[in-house]
This record gives C-alpha cells, sequence and structure tokens, in this order.
C-alpha cells in the first residue's frame, strides 16, 4: 500500500475568530473557508504563539508524516535535524482524528483533536477521502 503523505490541502480565507466568543485566554477559534474546496473550518489555535487575524488568508495541509520522502511516523519525536515538512510551516500541530460524521449529500465533517485544541473540517467526501477515523495526523500552517 502506497504512503498517503499530503492528505488534504488548501488555502483558506479567515472569515471569524471565536465566533461563539473567546472562551479561553490563549487560545482563538478560527473560522475559515477554503478557496479552492469551499470546505468550512473551525480550528483552535494558540493565539500567543501563532496569533491569526480576520481575513487573513493561510495554508492548511493535513499530512499523515513529516517526513519529506513519506516514510511513516515511529511515534517518537525526531532529533536527527533532518529538514521535514515541518520547515516550510509556521505553526504545526500533531492529532488524531476522533470522528468523521457523514451529514448528507456527499457532505463530511472531520473532527480532530490535536492535544485538546479542535478541528473541524467540513466538505465535500470527495476531497476529504484521503482522512480516515482513528488516523493520526499532523495539521500545517502558514500565513500567505
Amino acid at each position: 500500500m502506497a504512503t498517503r503523505v499530503t492528505l488534504f490541502e488548501d488555502i483558506f480565507v479567515v472569515k471569524q475568530l471565536n465566533p461563539d466568543g473567546k472562551k479561553f485566554s490563549r487560545i482563538n477559534r478560527i473560522q475559515a473557508t477554503g478557496t479552492t474546496f469551499q470546505c468550512d473550518l473551525l480550528l483552535d489555535t494558540n493565539s500567543e504563539i501563532y496569533p491569526i487575524a480576520e481575513e487573513e488568508k493561510i495554508t492548511i495541509v493535513l499530512s499523515s508524516t513529516l517526513s519529506l520522502d513519506g516514510r511513516p511516523d515511529d511515534g517518537e519525536y525526531d532529533q536527527s535535524g533532518e529538514p521535514t515538512m515541518a520547515d516550510n510551516y509556521e505553526y504545526v500541530m500533531h492529532g488524531r482524528v476522533f470522528d468523521i460524521k457523514y451529514k448528507g449529500d456527499g457532505v463530511i465533517a472531520v473532527h480532530v483533536s490535536f492535544g485538546g485544541l479542535l478541528m473541524r473540517l467540513t466538505g465535500d467526501q470527495r476531497h476529504l477521502e484521503n482522512v480516515r477515523a482513528d488516523e493520526r495526523l499532523y495539521i500545517l500552517i502558514k500565513k500567505d
């Protein structure tokens, strides 16, 4: 079976910060829409480490590994100093897909927890079909 590295990629426009009000002092929940696949994104980020503003464009990549050659992660932090996908991004988190809900009409919602910071990515299942339930993945973010 071939290794799937990039599971999803799109540029998102941040529409709103904290749509349900600010709950935690160092966390922002961003609400954004993808420019290519029109997916809806809700994502919690650490606003002290990586501030994001409304109307900013950000590239989001979901990946099964950070290895440039597609080698699967072995579950341990790589301290080798070798280049990784993370080198090309500004903010990276590791998490697990904990739920995929089928909304009907070919639309699914993928739910991921990054150590308690949550993401919900909703869109056409054709664009999200590479993401699997209970899969460990990385989210890589950079501003455009």
